[in-house]
């Protein structure tokens, strides 16, 4: 698999927060999740691989989690995570993560609404990956940040 430079720049932008002497070590991630929900296990093994240390609280009422944190209910998909300062919802790639983290925008947080095929967390066997948006939200209107196909940036 080649690398393109945007690929290579994400992965390098998340990488320093994971290494000794980088710019700091990643946050401690709280993921909200419905104590049924095997995807959202998906997806934190997903962002556990890539680096950040999680802890899961499970609860039945996540849609009240989602309102507290201000996700507006047009963003909203199966699990909602805290990470400094930020709110994730639904799955994420770990490469906006990084991004998100590196970078700081002055926004509330990142969303993937709905689940899409392929997206870290959603990957089906025998079914194409979809492309989708990752979107900032909380300052002023919803926009898409970057884009995925699975989940690797496009």
């Amino acid at each position: 698999m080649t690398m393109d430079r945007r690929t290579f720049t994400l992965a390098a932008a998340g990488a320093a927060l994971l290494l000794p002497g980088g710019v700091r070590a990643a946050p401690a991630m709280t993921v909200h999740k419905d104590p049924s929900c095997g995807c959202c296990g998906a997806w934190v093994d997903h962002v556990r691989a890539a680096g950040y240390e999680t802890r899961v609280v499970e609860t039945a009422a996540i849609n009240a989690v989602k309102a507290k944190l201000g996700v507006p209910p047009g963003l909203r998909s199966c699990h909602t995570a805290e990470i400094d300062g930020y709110v994730l919802e639904g799955h994420v790639p770990a490469a906006a993560i990084g991004r998100l983290l590196a970078e700081r925008p002055k926004v509330r947080g990142l969303a993937v609404p709905g689940m899409p095929i392929g997206s870290p967390g959603m990957e089906v066997e025998g079914r194409d990956r979809e492309s989708y948006d990752v979107m900032a939200f909380g300052d002023g209107e919803p926009r898409a940040i970057m884009r995925f196909h699975g989940g690797v940036a496009l």
